[in-house]
């Protein structure tokens, strides 16, 4: 206990509350960017709001997968500047490469997108919601290339210490998204009334917005500017590129890993019936919106671990972890204690919940956020250790442990408690707890280890 409250473990959480405050304020931010398409959409019918979750099951998820395969800069640019020998110049070798593999992974996203209806045919779903689906996914692909480009740009302004920055572009991009489905969705004001196309319009729209306010911002200022991350963009640097790949593409995999269970969740519940569905879309909501602080609590560990491991420092790798699960425990109580206490509260904000012919979802969802109160600490001390060990650039074992905790113990036991006993979507949600809970622990031992297994030599120059 000594130990947790000395000078330089106050100092490491000073400095880490730092970092991860407004990364998290971000991310919450950007969650009710995502959270404005579910408010308006779910005004025009049942049919439409699962139509936008199964969209987001495929957009979404490569969408997610590539923001983490491009994370790989994360570690290197934080490493780099920890040695700070050529910092300048490393770090926009890294972020140049990154902005190539934001360009190809957005092109993939797009033709996945574009085959977003075919694939919801094959998994059985209802023939409207899939129509529906399909126009949603063949507009907002386009946002796909500036919305993973904009990820980068993040990462950059927030390894340089400059992560209000990206607090305040994600505000715009709030005020820009709402604007959009308000005047698209509805056709106010004289714009047309395009329904779910308008929705995924203005989500284009808004990661057009994002990358722009990055990039104006970046050249506008006197410290980022001399980055010079945008000239000779056209070149090819193969050792950096190759060096993305080969983190990002394990951190690309756990994300899929972990992003695919619930994505899967989301087909279990429309196999098991619309209103199990909704009540899922809206419970999942919040529960994903109060994983964004301990998500960005483990962004800020990355950036953290990564800068004392460019130093050698393995007392500051220690405090850096120290001082994340710290944060992450606390902040997992005041979600558990919310849900516990007001669920009916947080759900009335996307949902009308005194209106009677809500009241199966309702019931419903709360009983699914009583589940997902039991497994916020799992689902944060899950994101810390693999924040963690990204820092210390090891993401291929994690991807492992990841791809075991996920499927065959997350996955096998929703699908056994969902169909297989009275559970339901209840048995779904104990799935994805026990899914999480079975990657956490096997995270956090790794991290544990981490001298037993050299994972903290120093970083290659």
């Amino acid at each position: 206990m000594a130990a947790l409250l000395s000078p330089p473990m106050r100092d490491e959480l000073r400095e880490s509350t730092r970092l991860a405050a407004p990364l998290a304020a971000a991310n919450l931010l950007q969650m009710a960017v995502y959270a404005i398409d579910v408010i308006f959409v779910a005004r025009l019918g049942t049919e439409q709001l699962a139509a936008i979750t199964l969209s987001t099951s495929i957009y979404g998820l490569s969408l997610w997968c590539a923001m983490g395969l491009v994370g790989a800069v994360a570690p290197l640019a934080a490493s780099a500047l920890g040695r700070g020998r050529h910092a300048v110049r490393e770090v926009r070798r890294s972020i140049r490469m990154a902005l190539w593999v934001a360009a190809l992974a957005g092109l993939f996203i797009m033709a996945l997108s574009f085959a977003g209806q075919p694939i919801m045919r094959v998994t059985g779903q209802p023939a409207a919601v899939t129509a529906f689906a399909g126009e949603y996914l063949t507009v907002v692909a386009f946002g796909a290339v500036p919305a993973v480009a904009a990820a980068v740009l993040r990462i950059f302004v927030s390894t340089l210490g400059r992560a209000a920055i990206a607090t305040w572009v994600t505000v715009f991009a709030l005020f820009v998204n709402g604007l959009g489905n308000w005047l698209l969705i509805f056709g106010n004001w004289g714009f047309p009334e395009l329904g779910l196309r308008g929705a995924a319009l203005a989500s284009v729209i808004t990661a057009l917005a994002t990358l722009i306010a990055y990039v104006l911002i970046i050249q506008t200022d006197r410290r980022m500017r001399r980055y010079y991350l945008f000239g000779r963009l056209w070149r090819a640097d193969v050792v950096r590129l190759l060096d993305i790949w080969r983190i990002g593409l394990p951190i690309a995999a756990i994300t899929m890993a972990e992003a695919g269970l619930f994505s899967s969740a989301a087909f279990l519940m429309g196999a098991l019936g619309e209103l199990e569905l909704a009540a899922h879309t809206v419970a999942l909501q919040i529960a994903a919106l109060a994983f964004q602080v301990p998500f960005g609590i483990s962004q800020a560990a990355t950036i953290r671990v990564g800068l004392h491991h460019g130093r050698d420092n393995r007392g500051g790798i220690a405090l850096a972890g120290w001082a994340g699960l710290i944060l992450v425990t606390g902040f997992a109580a005041v979600f558990v204690l919310a849900m516990l206490t007001i669920p009916r509260l947080l759900l009335s904000a996307y949902i009308d919940v005194n209106d009677p012919a809500n009241a199966g979802i309702v019931t419903l969802a709360i009983g699914y956020m009583a589940v997902a109160a039991a497994f916020q600490l799992a689902d944060g001390y899950q994101a810390m250790g693999a924040g963690l060990l990204r820092g210390l650039a090891d993401t291929r074992v994690p991807f492992l442990f990841a791809l075991i905790g996920y499927w065959p113990f997350g996955f096998g036991t929703a699908w056994v408690l969902g169909f297989h006993t009275s559970l339901r979507g209840t048995g779904v949600w104990i799935g994805l707890a026990v899914g999480l809970s079975v990657t956490g622990v096997m995270m956090l031992w790794r991290w544990h280890a981490r001298d037993r297994l050299i994972l903290d030599r120093p970083a290659a120059g």
